[in-house]
């Protein structure tokens, strides 16, 4: 038995755990998996699940044939998933002692699986490792709360607070509007304690019940994982207490959309310092050719960031969102912003997620990004002073078309995230933007239907 397998079986029975929930995240950050005894677990060490979940798309269908079959075992081999080290987290929402257990998926020799968006997050982090780097990252995730609906044709509403009102305008970082939802937050920060995530700071947000959640930084696949379970313990939350929450990228009309900003610095695994600044303080070269590199192939991953027709929304000009890769100091309006910071504490902001993309997936293509532009040394463009929703140059694809072409297109990516990653991704992606040209929304039945 592994150390890390007799420290869950030790976790297990001293918290009186009876049911496992064995979960992997497919291309979405959808959670699939099994459910299993304490017992079966410990003594099959795993579970196994058929590889192609992960060519699933949002609504539960498959990639055409000749992608499918192209990429998976006619026969329909099975993946063989194992615990991950440190990845076991409670589910204290639920009556029967009950963990969630984030697994790694591996084939029947031992390889990892090339489609796991876990897999592929710890592919790029061993390029950082083979080059003695540790990248550092701090993930802000924002969301709305909403009056639950069961008819996907109407607009989301604020739900209402504790004084039995929704609430009206813009309260951006209003004290007394977040507390209108106090007790699901108090169940939600003592759930997460109780899962040992790291979160930091709760602020109001600009629309109405949006919210962000700030979480301590610390490692990627850690705060990946994190994520994952967070999102499940706040839709948890919101069903106890009568809501909705929603990580949608613009799930209202004319209100901001919802990002997922990753701040992140890179260190020195032996000295421990921060690579992106000088010993005076000064941005590093290295720094630099970092910012290059997000702005040079940032482009070409973007359905990593923005995953979803609706993703695009959030891009549209006067949104609060950048729709661009131009970067500058203390400027929230580009796409990559650098905080003041003193020289431990230097980073880039990453400001172009959407809070609807798979963590594992977005933090991998960021931190591929600057890899690439330290290693082949990219210059930056002259960071931006002033407004930049309006600025000409640096702009991204504008539909998820666009760029699943730029990332089909882009070879470097296929060497780096691998070449069945790609595929299958762009693959999913276009299966789902397929079924969304066949649905009829209510703008065109309210403008056409009896005016053309």
């Amino acid at each position: 038995m592994t150390p890390s397998a007799a420290q869950l079986e030790r976790l297990l029975k001293q918290q009186g755990i009876t049911e496992v929930e064995c979960m992997i995240s497919d291309f979405c950050g959808i959670a699939r998996g099994k459910i299993t005894s304490t017992g079966r677990l410990l003594d099959e060490g795993g579970i196994r699940l058929p590889e192609s979940v992960l060519l699933q798309t949002v609504t539960g269908d498959f990639v055409d044939d000749e992608v499918f079959f192209a990429l998976l075992d006619e026969a329909g081999a099975d993946m063989f998933c194992r615990p991950a080290p440190g990845a076991c987290h409670v589910m204290p929402w639920l009556a029967e002692p009950t963990v969630m257990v984030i697994h790694d998926t591996f084939d029947r020799f031992g390889k990892p699986i090339e489609l796991s968006p876990r897999n592929v997050l710890k592919r790029v982090l061993e390029l950082y490792t083979d080059k003695g780097w540790r990248p550092v990252v701090a993930p802000e995730l924002e969301f709305y709360l909403t009056k639950r609906s069961h008819d996907p044709d109407l607009p989301l509403q604020a739900p209402d607070g504790r004084s039995g009102r929704p609430e009206r305008g813009r309260q951006s970082f209003s004290i007394d509007a977040t507390n209108e939802f106090a007790p699901l937050f108090e169940d939600l920060y003592h759930w997460c304690e109780a899962q040992a995530l790291d979160l930091d700071t709760l602020i109001h947000e600009s629309g109405p019940a949006q919210m962000e959640i700030n979480f301590r930084h610390g490692d990627a696949l850690r705060l990946a994982d994190q994520l994952i379970v967070f999102k499940r313990t706040l839709h948890e939350a919101a069903i106890k207490h009568g809501v909705s929450a929603t990580f949608m990228a613009k799930p209202i009309a004319f209100q901001p959309g919802s990002a997922m900003h990753i701040h992140q610095s890179v260190q020195s695994v032996a000295t421990g310092k921060n690579l992106f600044a000088t010993d005076d303080g000064a941005m590093s070269e290295r720094f630099l050719h970092y910012i290059g590199g997000l702005q040079r192939y940032i482009p070409h991953l973007l359905p990593l960031f923005a995953p979803n027709v609706n993703s695009f929304r959030r891009f549209l000009p006067d949104n609060c969102a950048p729709v661009n890769v131009a970067w500058g100091h203390e400027n929230r309006t580009v796409g990559l912003r650098v905080p003041a910071a003193s020289p431990p504490a230097m980073r880039v902001e990453n400001r172009l997620p959407g809070a609807d993309a798979n963590p594992y997936l977005a933090m991998a293509a960021t931190l591929l990004c600057g890899y690439l532009g330290m290693l082949e040394q990219l210059e930056p463009s002259a960071p931006l002073h002033g407004r930049a929703y309006e600025h000409n140059g640096l702009h991204l694809p504008c539909t998820l078309e666009d760029a699943l072409v730029r990332m089909e297109d882009c070879e470097v990516l296929k060497e780096y995230l691998g070449g069945r990653f790609v595929q299958g991704y762009v693959a999913v992606k276009r299966t789902e933007l397929s079924n969304y040209k066949q649905v009829i929304s209510s703008w065109e039945r309210e403008y056409l239907q009896l005016s053309v």
